[in-house]
Formats: C-alpha cells, structure tokens, sequence
C-alpha cells in the first residue's frame, strides 16, 4: 500500500485549524465550496468537483477535538476506495502543525501523482486560508492539468 503524506505549519490556533478540517463549513472554506453532509462520526460527507464523475464521499470515522480527523472513503474514484484520509493537528510554538496523510492506495499509478500535488495546493489553501489571504478551494483552485 502506498500514501500520500504532507506537512505544513500554519499561523493559527490549533481550534481554528481543527474547525477548518472537521466542519462542513471549515472544508468549503479551502478544499471545494460543494460540500454536502454531516461532520459527525459515523455520517457521511460528499465533495463534489463539477462533475457526476468527480465526487468523493468520506464516511466520517473519527473525530477529536482539536487534533485529529480521520475519514474513509466509501465513494468516488475506484483508486480512491477505502483510503483513509487524516489530518493530524499539533501545536508547536506559534503554528499549528498539519500531517496530512491518504493512506492506503493500492498501488502508486499516474492519478495517485496527480492527486498528491493537488492535495499539496490545497493544504496551502488551508494554510492561506487561515494566515489571513485567499484561499482556494474548488473552483477557484490551482489547476494542474487538463485533469482539473
């Protein structure tokens, strides 16, 4: 199995950036502004990139406040089927510290690439977001490829 992983430290309180990872609210904020569910252990959420075939649904599997978030992906792109996605959130000094990981992808083809440099972008959305500039979430986010 192989994973996507990202760090990035980001000028806010660690409240503040658990909110933005674990709201429905908090998500649309930098990651896509469709964003349909409920941020609750157990339920469902469902981000939508413009299209009936670009559609991610995470089953939300935990939830603890203000340092981790952990889903599991139950729809969407076949290489996407049951990752796990988890932000992991500390504070050090000034900053909190984001560990991004989507683990468990079968194997490392094209997509995953793809996927692992759109999920940078967007955890500097995250960071933007939250430093006071503009974030950008889908529609408005860094196009990497025709793929987008």
């Amino acid at each position: 199995m192989d994973d996507i992983r990202h760090r990035v430290g980001v000028d806010a309180p660690i409240g503040e950036v658990y909110d933005a990872c674990a709201t429905r609210d908090g998500l649309a904020g930098w990651w896509t502004t469709d964003v349909d569910g409920e941020s609750q252990v157990g339920a469902e959420l469902t981000f939508r990139f413009g299209g009936p075939d670009r559609v991610a649904v995470m089953e939300v599997v935990e939830l603890t406040p203000p340092e981790r978030v952990v889903w599991r992906c139950v729809g969407g792109p076949a290489e996407w089927l049951d990752t796990t996605v988890t932000f992991d959130l500390r504070a050090d000094g000034d900053e909190t510290v984001v560990l991004f990981t989507q683990a468990g992808w079968r194997e490392p083809v094209e997509f995953m690439h793809h996927c692992s440099s759109k999920w940078g972008s967007y955890m500097l959305s995250l960071k933007d977001g939250l430093e006071g500039a503009k974030a950008r979430p889908w529609p408005d986010d860094v196009k990497m490829s025709s793929w987008d």
